[in-house]
C-alpha cells in the first residue's frame, strides 16, 4: 500500500503542489507569529525589567491617583535610607513639563512626563544607553522614544515649559529607555537630577522608592523593614515588594501586551488554515473524482475499502508532515526577519529571535491535521462506491444530487441563518460594548457557514443564470459552465476560498466606513465647530486661562465662543467633575444629547451625565448632595445628558457654579468663525491670543476628526 500510495504521490505531484503550497502558507503564517510574537515577549520582558530585578525592594504607589499626593516624600525616604538593611534609595518625581517645538508651543498631543534619575547609578530605574544622565540643574536626558519623535539628541539644546508657568532651557546628555511604560512613551519623556525633576514639575513627592539593601540581607528582609516605616509613616496606596516580586508583576505586564499582537495575529493565520483546508479537501475530492478507475481495479484486485481509506489518509498524511516542515522553517524566518524589521524601526526592542520547540510543533502539528482532516472526507468517499460501479461512471460520482440533497442543504443551511439573524438582533439591541461586538462576529461566522452550506446549490442557479453567455464566449466559456453544472459541489468549494478573502476585505472596510461616518457624524452634530482650545495634560489643573475666551468674544472675527470649566468635587461621597458652561446655554450646549428630562437650567439643579448618573444611581427628579467650596448643598437631577456629550460629569448652571465654587479658568474652549473669515486669518490671531500659553492646544475640526479617523486607518 505504501508503494502505491508513493506512487500515486509521484503521478499527481502537479496537483498536489496546491495543497502543499496551501499548507506551507497556513503553517508559515501560524509559526511565523508564535515565533515573532514570543520575540516580542522576550523584548518587552527585557524592557520591562529595566534592571529593576536588580533593586532589593521597592515602595509604589498608586499613580492612578493623579494630582493627588502619594504620600512617598523626602522625610520617609530619609526613613528609609536610615535603616541598617539599607544600603541607598532614591525617590522616584513623576509629573508633567511640556516639552516646546521651534515655534515655542507644547510639541505632541500631551506635555510630556518629566521623571527624575538618580545620580547614583546603582539607582537608575531606567538605565541610559547613550551618553550619561544629567547631574546639574541645566541638564536633560530624553527617553529613547522622545528621541526618535522629536529628533532631538545628545548635544542639542531644548525649552521646557515647567510648573512655575515659565520657560527652561537645557543641553541634552543622554538617552534613557524607558522600557516597554506606555504612557512613557506615548507623551514623552524628560529626564532630571531630583531636584530639577521637582522644580519642573511642582511635586514634592515620588511615585516609588527604589531600595539598595546592605550586604548581609535578603530581599525579604529588606522590603520587610521599608514596610514597616512606610506602616508607621500611615501611608496609604503603597505597595512595598521585592525586586524579584516587581520583576515579575512587570514582566506578566509586558506579556499581557504581546498576548494581544498574537491573538490578533493568530486571528489571521486561523483564516489562512481554514482557506487552506478548503483548497485542500477540493484537491483530494478532484484526485478522488479522477482516480475512482484507479481505485477500483485495486478493490478489483482484492484492496479492501479500509485499505483504500489508508491509502488517501497516507497520501494525506506524507503530503501534511512535509509541507508543515516547510512552512514551519519558512515562518521561524517570517517571524525573526519580522522582528529585526521592527528591530531596526526601533532599536529598543532589537533582541535576538526566539524560536521555541512549541512553535515549531504548533505549526507542525496545526498543518498536518488541517491536512488529514480535509482530506477525510475524500478518502471515505473513495470508499463508498463498489468497484464494478466505479469502472463504470468514473468522474461522474461527483454530479449534483436530485431535489432531495437540495432540501437537506436548505434543511442544514437554515438553523445557522436563522440563528445568526437572532443573534444580531439581540446584539443590536443590547448595551454596546465588546460583548456586542462579539456577538455580531458570531452572527457573521454563522451566516457564512450557511451559506458555505447553500454554495453548491448557489452554484447551480448561478450557472444557470450565465451559461448562455458563457456559450457564445467560446469552447472555454462552454467548458466552464459544463463543469460548474456537472459539479456544483467541488466549485462551491473552490469558491469559497475566494469567498473567505473577499468577505475579509469587504467587512472590514465597511466597519472601517461606517465607524468614520459615524465620528464624522456625531463630530458635526454635537460640535459645531472651527476650533478647540485645550489644555495639555495638567497635573495642576490650572486650566486654560478665563482671558482667552473673554478676548476672543472680543474680537468680531468670532461668532461663537463657549466653553466648558469644571473641578473635582465631592459628589454623593464619591470624587466627580462639576462645572457649568460660559458664553452658551445648557440647552444649546447639550443639544440633542438629552437623553432624559428637559433642561430648564433653573438654580438648584443639576444635569448628569448618563455614566455618572450611573454610577450614583441617580435619575431624573432625585436629588443628589453636592460638597461646594462654600458647603454642602442639594441639587435635583433635571436631566440626564448622554456621555459622549461636552458636558462634565455633573453640571450646574452658571450662576450655582459660580456662587459654589472659585474657577476662573476653562478646561475647554470651542469657537465658531463668523461667516467669511479665512481659516488662516483666524487661526494667526487665535495662536496670538495664546501666545503666552505655550501648554494650550489649537485644533481645528477636521484635525479633531482627523484624529479619530487615523485611529481607525
Amino acid at each position: 500500500m505504501l508503494r502505491t500510495t508513493l506512487a500515486g504521490l509521484r503521478l499527481h505531484r502537479g496537483r498536489l503542489f496546491t495543497t502543499a503550497l496551501a499548507i506551507v502558507l497556513g503553517v508559515m503564517f501560524v509559526t511565523g507569529t508564535l515565533v515573532f510574537t514570543d520575540t516580542m515577549r522576550e523584548s518587552y520582558s527585557k524592557q520591562a525589567l529595566s534592571g529593576v530585578d536588580e533593586f532589593d525592594a521597592l515602595a509604589v504607589a498608586d499613580r492612578d491617583e493623579g494630582a493627588a499626593p502619594t504620600g512617598l516624600d523626602g522625610e520617609l525616604l530619609r526613613e528609609v535610607r536610615a535603616l541598617p538593611e539599607v544600603d541607598a534609595a532614591a525617590g522616584l518625581v513623576h509629573g508633567s513639563a511640556a516639552l516646546l517645538d521651534e515655534r515655542g508651543r507644547a510639541a505632541g498631543q500631551v506635555a510630556t512626563l518629566a521623571v527624575s534619575l538618580s545620580g547614583e547609578e546603582a539607582l537608575h530605574r531606567y538605565p541610559v544607553v547613550e551618553g550619561r544622565g544629567p547631574r546639574s540643574a541645566d541638564e536633560v536626558a530624553l527617553a529613547t522614544a522622545t528621541h526618535r519623535q522629536t529628533g532631538h539628541g545628545v548635544g542639542d539644546r531644548v525649552q521646557v515649559h515647567g510648573a512655575d508657568g515659565r520657560t527652561h532651557e537645557f543641553t541634552v546628555v543622554g538617552l534613557v529607555n524607558a522600557g516597554v511604560d506606555s504612557l512613557m512613551n506615548f507623551r514623552g519623556t524628560l529626564f532630571y537630577t531630583p531636584a530639577t525633576a521637582a522644580a519642573m514639575t511642582g511635586r514634592d513627592d515620588f511615585v516609588e522608592i527604589d531600595v539598595v539593601g546592605a550586604d548581609g540581607w535578603s530581599q525579604e528582609e529588606v522590603a520587610e523593614a521599608v514596610a514597616e516605616v512606610v506602616g508607621a509613616a500611615g501611608v496609604e496606596g503603597v505597595d512595598v515588594t521585592t525586586g524579584r516580586e516587581y520583576a515579575a508583576l512587570l514582566s506578566d505586564a509586558a506579556s499581557l501586551q504581546a498576548e494581544v499582537y498574537t491573538m490578533a495575529l493568530l486571528l489571521f493565520a486561523g483564516v489562512a488554515v481554514f482557506v487552506g483546508g478548503l483548497v485542500i479537501y477540493n484537491t483530494f475530492a478532484i484526485l478522488i473524482a479522477q482516480r475512482q478507475t484507479e481505485m477500483a481495479l485495486l478493490r478489483c484486485v482484492g484492496a479492501t475499502r479500509a485499505q483504500v481509506f489508508r491509502s488517501v489518509l497516507l497520501e494525506a498524511l506524507i503530503v501534511g508532515l512535509l509541507s508543515s516542515a516547510v512552512g514551519a522553517a519558512a515562518g521561524a524566518g517570517l517571524g525573526a526577519g519580522g522582528f529585526a524589521v521592527l528591530g531596526a524601526v526601533d532599536p529598543d526592542m532589537a533582541t535576538a529571535p526566539v524560536i521555541t520547540p512549541t512553535a515549531i510543533a504548533v505549526g507542525l502539528t496545526v498543518g498536518t491535521a488541517v491536512t488529514l482532516v480535509s482530506a477525510l472526507v475524500p478518502a471515505l468517499r473513495a470508499t463508498g462506491v463498489p468497484p464494478l460501479a466505479a469502472l463504470r461512471t468514473g468522474a461522474t460520482a461527483h454530479a449534483p444530487g436530485g431535489r432531495r440533497t437540495g432540501v437537506l442543504r436548505v434543511a442544514a443551511a437554515l438553523p445557522f441563518l436563522a440563528v445568526s439573524a437572532a443573534v444580531c438582533a439581540f446584539a443590536l439591541r443590547a448595551e454596546p460594548g465588546q460583548t456586542a461586538m462579539g456577538m455580531v462576529a458570531a452572527a457573521g461566522l454563522l451566516a457564512f457557514v450557511g451559506v458555505l452550506v447553500l454554495g453548491p446549490l448557489s452554484v447551480s442557479a448561478l450557472t444557470s443564470l450565465v451559461a448562455r453567455p458563457l456559450w457564445r464566449t467560446g469552447v472555454p466559456g462552454m467548458l466552464a459552465a459544463d463543469n460548474s453544472r456537472r459539479s456544483p459541489r467541488r466549485a462551491a468549494t473552490a469558491m469559497a476560498a475566494l469567498t473567505v478573502g473577499v468577505t475579509l476585505v469587504t467587512g472590514f472596510s465597511v466597519v472601517s466606513s461606517t465607524m468614520e461616518r459615524t465620528i464624522d457624524h456625531k463630530l458635526d452634530e454635537r460640535f459645531p465647530i472651527d476650533y478647540m482650545l485645550s489644555k495639555y495634560y495638567d497635573e495642576q489643573d490650572t486650566g486654560i486661562p478665563g482671558h482667552v475666551a473673554r478676548r476672543l468674544r472680543e474680537d468680531g472675527d468670532f461668532a461663537e465662543v463657549y466653553t466648558v470649566r469644571s473641578v473635582d468635587a465631592e459628589v454623593a461621597a464619591r470624587t466627580a467633575r462639576v462645572g457649568a458652561v460660559t458664553g452658551i446655554s445648557l440647552q444649546e450646549a447639550a443639544g440633542e444629547a438629552v437623553l432624559e428630562g428637559g433642561l430648564d437650567a433653573a438654580p438648584g439643579t443639576a444635569v448628569l451625565r448618563a455614566d455618572a448618573a450611573a454610577e450614583l444611581g441617580a435619575g431624573v427628579g432625585d436629588t443628589v448632595p453636592v460638597t461646594t467650596g462654600k458647603g454642602r448643598r442639594e441639587v435635583e437631577v433635571a436631566a440626564i445628558a448622554d456621555r459622549e456629550s461636552i458636558l462634565p460629569e455633573v453640571t450646574l448652571p452658571l450662576e450655582d457654579f459660580a456662587a459654589g465654587f472659585e474657577r476662573d479658568s476653562d478646561d475647554i474652549v470651542y469657537v465658531a468663525l463668523a461667516d467669511g473669515v479665512p481659516q488662516e486669518r483666524a487661526r494667526a490671531e487665535l495662536e496670538s491670543v495664546v501666545a503666552d500659553e505655550p501648554t494650550v492646544a489649537l485644533n481645528n475640526s477636521a484635525a479633531i476628526k482627523e484624529q479619530y479617523t487615523g485611529m481607525m486607518d
